[in-house]
């Protein structure tokens, strides 16, 4: 789940942070008054602790990046007559905004997430889905999933980030054999623009958002620039993560793929655009059912391109294609969604929904991250909605409903899922 304050709060923060006098009135407009960051933006305002651009002005018709914010914070932290009260809200904002200190050279040693070195983070969540498709046995299931996120911090410029899981599948109350997998661990390395990671990491496509892999692969990876970003990777991923297991039933003599990617991404303002291409070599390609035509590859070469218009605080739409241009049949997949809001597990009461129509080819959304349109079944087209809220701080509930068709049979898929999560 990713984490991210949204532009009205940085837009709020400046607002607050331009005027010495204030209104009895709500001063901030974009922030709900229910936001966490509402009475830190009003209380260090206020105070004269956050200030603006330094010329006490707000640059109304320019949107504030993250990296603005974190000067901001900086010449904040760097005050040494603030109040107790002060200095705890400065630290909590500052944590948010830590990678881009980071970036500027600010340690952030003072805050607790820095405090021991290591941190360790959770969630519990439980995950109901009921599969139906016409003319099959329906598939309904009760999952548990314990997770911990341990991090660490090796100098100024390197930290270590990792996942442990362990599943528990409640109609059988049987755990995964008493396992604890370690399902990522990699080396995190941050120099100014410029970041390389290196274990084994996330495999995300940022370009099309998911629709060709949401996954973790073994390998290196790096990252630069600020406004039009750059991503490149290779390494190995494991073939029995496919969605649907059409590619790890091919499998005999390697488990895994070479694997080669690249990707552009810019989105500085309203407007987000992407592309990436995605290279897979494995002698499971030759072996795949209605994979290619009239000769055998083992090779799988997916293209990708994704658009993005935020219109507001509130609505955004997102689009994105993607084609396996080495395979003849079920090699093309596109996604659109409209977006309303959204859920921040920080903020009690926050709510999200959506809607969206998804095409995923099996030869090309390799394994997608959609919880409903992929499940056991990926090569399917239809219609989902879903939404989210967020009754007490940290805990996450989400309700999606996918009614589609089979692109091979055109019979009907229909699923149902729902989730319950608790952070600490």
């Amino acid at each position: 789940m990713k984490k991210t304050l949204v532009s009205a709060l940085t837009t709020a923060l400046v607002v607050g942070a331009a005027s010495t006098t204030f209104a009895a009135a709500n001063p901030f407009s974009d922030v709900p008054a229910d936001h966490w960051a509402y009475d830190a933006v009003s209380q260090l305002a206020a105070d004269g602790v956050i200030e603006g651009y330094g010329d006490t002005t707000f640059r109304g018709n320019q949107n504030i990046t993250r990296y603005e914010m974190a000067q901001m914070i900086a010449k904040a932290m760097a005050k040494s007559d603030v109040s107790a009260a002060d200095k705890a809200l400065i630290d909590k904002l500052a944590a948010e905004f830590s990678d881009e200190l980071n970036n500027l050279g600010v340690r952030v040693s003072n805050l607790e997430r820095n405090a021991d070195k290591v941190k360790w983070t959770g969630e519990a969540r439980y995950t109901y889905t009921s599969a139906r498709h016409e003319d099959e046995k329906n598939d309904n299931t009760d999952k548990l999933q314990f997770r911990l996120y341990p991090t660490a911090e090796v100098n100024n410029n390197w930290h270590v980030n990792a996942r442990l899981t362990a599943n528990t599948d409640l109609s059988s109350d049987k755990g995964d054999d008493g396992n604890v997998k370690l399902t990522y661990v990699y080396a995190d390395g941050q120099y100014g623009n410029f970041n390389v990671k290196l274990g084994k990491m996330p495999l995300y496509s940022v370009a099309d958002d998911g629709l060709v892999l949401d996954d973790f692969f073994s390998g290196a990876q790096v990252n630069f620039g600020k406004d039009l970003k750059a991503t490149l990777e290779a390494g190995r991923w494991n073939l029995a993560n496919d969605a649907n297991g059409h590619i790890a039933d091919a499998a005999t003599n390697d488990d895994a793929a070479n694997y080669q990617g690249a990707e552009l991404n810019y989105g500085p303002n309203k407007l987000r655009l992407g592309a990436a291409y995605r290279h897979f070599n494995s002698a499971a390609f030759t072996n795949i059912a209605n994979y290619s035509n009239d000769s055998k590859t083992d090779d799988a070469n997916i293209w990708s391109v994704g658009a993005g218009y935020k219109f507001d605080h509130n609505w955004n739409l997102f689009g994105a294609f993607a084609q396996n241009t080495e395979a003849d049949n079920y090699d093309t997949a596109h996604n659109i969604q409209l977006s309303y809001k959204g859920s921040d597990i920080a903020n009690k009461g926050t709510w999200g929904a959506y809607a969206a129509y998804r095409y995923l080819g099996q030869n090309v959304s390799l394994m997608p991250t959609y919880d409903t349109a992929h499940y056991n079944h990926l090569n399917e087209k239809g219609w989902e909605v879903g939404a989210s809220y967020v009754p007490f701080t940290n805990v996450y509930t989400a309700v999606e409903y996918f009614d589609g068709k089979d692109l091979a049979t055109d019979r009907d898929a229909k699923t149902l899922f729902g989730r319950v999560s608790f952070f600490f």
